[in-house]
């Protein structure tokens, strides 16, 4: 299992949230297998997500979707997002 995190600030949380929730039939079916989405604790527009995936080349394809960026920035991201993946040890 890959998981991929993305950690990207946003102009206005409520707005981001409304898209990435109307976002979730393109990620399952893009491979998403689960996700969660964090708020830093000191600025909720700091926002942390983890998506999974069976492979890693599932989460790599999804971070490519031009879907997915034109949702980024629809839903208010600032700037580049800081994105890793990692794999279960």
């Amino acid at each position: 299992m890959t998981t991929l995190f993305v950690r990207h600030e946003v102009s206005d949380y409520a707005t981001w949230r409304q898209v990435y929730d109307d976002f979730r039939s393109v990620q399952k079916a893009n491979g998403v297998t689960a996700e969660a989405v964090y708020q830093a604790v000191d600025n909720p527009n700091d926002v942390t997500v983890t998506h999974e995936f069976a492979t890693s080349e599932a989460a790599q394809a999804f971070g490519q979707l031009q879907e997915l960026r034109a949702a980024m920035r629809a839903g208010g991201v600032l700037g580049a997002p800081t994105v890793w993946l990692t794999n279960k040890a």
